[in-house]
């Protein structure tokens, strides 16, 4: 069968979209208390008192409102004012608030960093794991001899990585080959601009310099048998540095630049 370089058209896989990352919920009463917090820094006794009355009148105010009945930040700053209330009348006189120095805002920091580290792991674990799905699909492609025919998306160059991890030193040559032949002809993601920018940091350069070769000689013999080209991932492979100058001198060359 003959291919022509640059690919284009055919069935496309349809792949499965990528794991969305929630994102975290907004807390009113967590605002609620943090805003206190900063207001009451450097009050001392008497400031705090006055703060906590007016405090409680626009609860009570609030609460003649009936669009205010499942308001939760006004009723944990009013909590919060209290506490803080509470804390300077037990403390020796001419105290003032420090939030640096309040046991329960630390006990509150450390529950959270324990949370965002818990939330950080199990983003990791739910990458990790569509990472190792992509790459297990990527082998089913091989293995059905429908990889070329498959557009790349976002990430398959860490799905690239874990191949590599699972067979050893090399990932497979013809993973390599789709994605230099994807990269080159802008298929998938790679028509964004951005995301062949990043290919860049994301890809060996043996497979950056496979790119760059196609598609100068895409532009230099437009319409040219893919088996006619086989020649370009041996010298990328072998000699990337060479390869990538010889791309290069091409996009010099067919510029009409000197």
């Amino acid at each position: 069968m003959t291919r022509m370089w640059p690919p284009g058209g055919g069935a496309r896989r349809q792949l499965a979209p990528r794991i969305a990352v929630p994102r975290e919920p907004v807390d009113p009463a967590r605002i609620g208390r943090h805003v206190v917090r900063r207001r009451a820094k450097g009050m001392d006794a008497g400031a705090v008192a006055a703060a906590l009355e007016q405090a409680q009148f626009d609860a009570r105010q609030n609460s003649r409102h009936e669009g205010l009945g499942d308001d939760v930040r006004g009723p944990a700053e009013l909590a919060e004012w209290e506490r803080i209330d509470q804390l300077l009348a037990a403390a020796p006189a001419g105290t003032v608030y420090d939030p640096d120095a309040d046991a329960v805002v630390h006990a509150e920091l450390a529950a959270e960093l324990a949370a965002d580290a818990a939330a950080a792991r199990e983003t990791e674990l739910r990458e990790a794991a569509r990472i190792a799905a992509r790459a297990d699909e990527l082998q089913a492609l091989r293995e059905l001899g429908t990889l070329e025919q498959t557009e790349p998306r976002d990430g398959d160059e860490a799905a690239r990585d874990e191949l590599t991890r699972r067979v050893g030193e090399y990932a497979p040559a013809d993973v390599d080959a789709w994605l230099a032949h994807t990269l080159a002809a802008h298929l998938g993601h790679y028509r964004d601009p951005t995301a062949r920018e990043e290919a860049a940091s994301l890809l060996t350069p043996p497979v950056l310099a496979h790119a760059a070769l196609l598609a100068e000689f895409a532009r230099l013999v437009p319409g040219a048998d893919v088996d006619q080209l086989a020649f370009v991932a041996r010298l990328a492979t072998n000699e990337p540095e060479a390869a990538g100058a010889l791309a290069a001198f091409l996009t010099r060359a067919l510029s009409g630049q000197k």
